[in-house]
């Protein structure tokens, strides 16, 4: 962490990241698109393809981030259904899963270089 104004900066950047979790929610939220599960697929099925799996994992992270500003709003607002564990694990999850979308999409950027680099 550094030091700014007195204040601490979390780095956005993750020393480690569960790979395999990742991995298992896109394949979760394929399954739930109706995607096939393999890259075979069925003849004639609709095909799933990385732009909506994409999409649907941005939408759920903007889900997360909706839920857990609700619950912290409620909770400031002193609606007593709320409570404060709720508020940090809402909170918890929502900072995971922006976390986890900033590392895919820092890696999508790097691959992008790799190949944009490549001698043709």
């Amino acid at each position: 962490m550094q030091q700014v104004s007195g204040k601490r900066i979390e780095s956005l950047e993750m020393t480690r990241i569960d790979v395999d979790s990742v991995l298992t929610q896109m394949r979760n939220l394929r399954a739930a698109a109706g995607g096939p599960e393999t890259g075979a697929g069925v003849a004639g099925a609709a095909h799933t393809g990385f732009g909506d799996v994409l999409r649907n994992a941005l939408a759920e992270v903007n889900r997360t981030q909706s839920e857990s500003s609700t619950l912290k709003t409620a909770f400031e607002m002193g609606d007593d259904s709320v409570s404060l564990s709720e508020v940090m694990l809402a909170s918890g999850k929502s900072q995971v899963a922006f976390r986890a979308a900033t590392e895919v999409r820092n890696r999508l950027v790097s691959a992008y270089q790799d190949i944009m680099n490549m001698p043709v």
